[in-house]
């Protein structure tokens, strides 16, 4: 994999992916002084910003409000650059409350101890549905919106996910050091003999070599190694509603609510739109693929993949989706959720979930020259500013200390349906894309 004259450093790197995770690993090695002789490459199947892409959409929260002090640890650093030279005007710093009912508020104690433990965040315990309602502003009175118990980081916000990835696009084409290829990969170029891979093959048939190639692909991942037991593609609900000036004047100062146990969260509106979603155990796809590791075309498996926008233009988030976030929207602000303002778009947002919500941050333990960054777990966009870095130090053996048994290649592969999750997830379970959108056709 090194070039003889950088001994340990790839002469070339292609990176799968230009999400989160892609490009800004494509940015943290243009900057690296080790890789100013690495050729990089960077593919994507859709023109940038791709637009069915989990880091493409108004808006993103970001925050170090986690129950595993590590993430609290790097977000807390990611975010005094949101705060200052990473796309600052992207960022609003209104708060967060992190708020739940039933046995999410664990996660919610866990994670306001994390963030005091580090001490440069202002929060505010919410010790009653009336504490929510008043700090952050609501109309509604139901606890099932509202939650019972939680807490608001003050010193949290959000970003405008498809401007900040935007913003750091321009970055890295300034640098004039990455190539950037539009087209499908097809499969990753594995020599069985040796195990080594050498760059992929796209579905035009031509071929893309590189001494490391890093698969950065989110929800695409699973199509092109095996990742059975490792990660799953779910679908996330988004929903949007239009909202008046005066709307919108008020709400904007007003912090983000995110009721874990049901997952339901508004985002202040922004840009004239309202954003009312879920992240939950979201929606599987099941689909049997050719195997991606196989030399035998006849060789299947069957995982989870996304289904979007791209793929049926018409797609919508099941009524299922919908009316959850109705609910919650009559829950916390009745007059907003009348029924002569329906939601006027949806979409579903592919997460990359593994068992635990830890991202997947490693070389492939069979195969050499294949580095894998996936497994954001809806979580991964808010590190944006340092996930490259990261990323880097992992490729170089230097993994940060607190991560050591996280990001790493998990020793065995456990059945999806036996995942513990990270405590952050509520609301349904078990639901498959096709038999929602199924029952969705059924009731018109």
């Amino acid at each position: 994999m090194a070039s003889s004259s950088s001994p340990g450093i790839p002469s070339s790197v292609l990176i799968i992916g230009s999400g989160a995770f892609g490009l800004s690993t494509a940015w943290a090695l243009c900057k690296n002084p080790r890789y100013k002789r690495t050729a990089i490459t960077v593919v994507d199947r859709q023109p940038f910003p791709t637009p069915d892409g989990s880091s493409i959409d108004t808006s993103r929260i970001i925050r170090p409000d986690y129950a595993a002090a590590p993430y609290t640890r790097l977000a807390t650093i990611a975010q005094k650059r949101w705060r200052t030279d990473f796309a600052p005007e992207h960022y609003h710093e209104v708060g967060l409350a992190v708020t739940a009912w039933g046995p999410e508020q664990k996660y919610v104690s866990a994670s306001l101890a994390n963030v005091n433990a580090i001490g440069t965040d202002k929060t505010e315990v919410l010790h009653s549905p009336a504490d929510i309602r008043r700090a952050c502003g609501l109309e509604g009175k139901d606890e099932w919106g509202s939650g019972s118990t939680g807490y608001i980081n003050w010193s949290s916000g959000w970003a405008n996910a498809e401007g900040a990835m935007m913003w750091l696009r321009e970055k890295v084409e300034k640098l004039n050091r990455v190539k950037f290829v539009e087209a499908s990969v097809e499969k990753i170029l594995i020599d069985h003999k040796t195990n080594t891979v050498s760059g992929v093959r796209l579905t035009n048939s031509s071929e893309l070599k590189a001494d490391l190639t890093i698969l950065a692909a989110g929800a695409w991942s699973a199509s092109l190694i095996d990742l059975r037991g490792i990660c799953k593609a779910t679908g996330q609900v988004l929903c949007y509603m239009p909202i008046s000036k005066e709307e919108e004047a008020v709400l904007s100062k007003q912090p983000t609510i995110l009721n874990l146990s049901h997952g339901l969260f508004m985002i202040p509106p922004s840009a004239g739109l309202l954003k009312v979603a879920r992240h939950g155990h979201g929606y599987i796809n099941p689909l049997t693929v050719p195997h991606p590791e196989s030399e035998d075309p006849n060789e299947t498996i069957t995982i989870s993949l996304p289904y979007t926008h791209v793929d049926d233009p018409s797609q919508r988030v099941p009524n299922e989706g919908q009316k959850e976030c109705r609910d919650f929207l009559t829950a916390i602000y009745p007059s907003l959720a009348t029924p002569s303002r329906p939601f006027t778009k949806s979409k579903i947002c592919w997460y990359t979930d593994t068992r635990d919500g830890d991202f997947l941050i490693s070389y492939h333990p069979k195969y050499k020259g294949l580095f894998v960054a996936t497994g954001g777990s809806g979580h991964g966009f808010k590190f944006l500013p340092v996930i490259g870095d990261s990323i880097i130090e992992c490729i170089e053996g230097q993994t940060p200390e607190d991560f050591q048994g996280r990001w790493e290649w998990p020793k065995e592969r456990i059945p999806e349906e036996q995942w513990s999750g990270d405590g952050s997830r509520g609301g349904p379970v078990d639901m498959v894309l096709a038999e929602e959108m199924a029952k969705s056709r059924g009731r018109l």
